[in-house]
């Protein structure tokens, strides 16, 4: 059987947010694992994929650290980090990760300050590595609101998402990106967010799909522009 090691990361707590999809996902993948979808096609038999769950403080100083001390113990086949965007109205596929953070003092202040790099030394900007059009179709064949995003803002998620891929630059074989989910909302009828039910299962179906696009790729899977 092929064994596969998943990191899902999120985030510890956001100010005034009860529920926390970002810390509640990841954890729900790490205890109930990859349960298909309903009409799934059944790719991931005979794959035994373990799924690790981190939670990280929302700080641009301790974040990534934290993060790469997992991944260093893992070693993992693939990595999906995940945030929150308070006015999604649905789950946000980020395409790219800019070298670019907020330079406020105050790690927990989101207004836009002055700008400098997340790594000086790097590239303007990093392309996500997960199968983003193969993620949509799923999203769209099981009716889970999803969006593209085109970046993941200055804050720190993108700058996570950003030492994430210029980590895995560095590896000879390694997925990863970042998924933005929104607010949980159990409403049947809301402006913004979705169930906790269905954005877990859009977890599941990123994470299932990244492990299919590993092991057999193809370009037809990738959407980035």
């Amino acid at each position: 059987m092929e064994k596969f090691n998943v990191v899902v990361s999120g985030f510890d707590r956001y100010e005034d947010v009860e529920v926390n999809p970002s810390y509640e996902v990841p954890r729900a993948l790490e205890n109930q694992g990859l349960m298909p979808l309903s009409g799934d096609d059944g790719a991931l038999e005979g794959v035994d994929v373990t799924i690790t769950a981190v939670s990280l403080p929302v700080s641009f100083s301790q974040a990534w650290p934290m993060l790469r001390q997992v991944l260093d113990r893992v070693h993992p086949n693939v990595v999906v980090a995940t945030g929150l965007k308070h006015a999604a109205r649905g789950i946000a596929l980020e395409r790219c990760a800019t070298n670019l953070r907020d330079a406020s003092n105050d790690e927990h202040d989101q207004s836009t300050g002055d700008l400098i790099p997340v790594r000086p030394d790097g590239p303007a900007a990093y392309w996500t590595r997960l199968p983003l059009r193969s993620i949509l179709s799923d999203f769209s064949s099981h009716g889970i609101p999803a969006t593209l995003s085109s970046d993941a803002g200055t804050y720190v998620c993108n700058s996570l998402f950003y030492n994430l891929l210029n980590w895995t630059s560095q590896q000879e074989h390694v997925l990863s990106g970042f998924v933005s989910f929104p607010l949980v909302n159990e409403s049947a009828s809301h402006e913004y967010g979705l169930p906790l039910k269905q954005q877990i299962a859009a977890g599941q179906a990123v994470v299932s799909r990244s492990v299919r696009y590993f092991q057999e790729p193809t370009a037809s899977d990738i959407l980035l522009v």
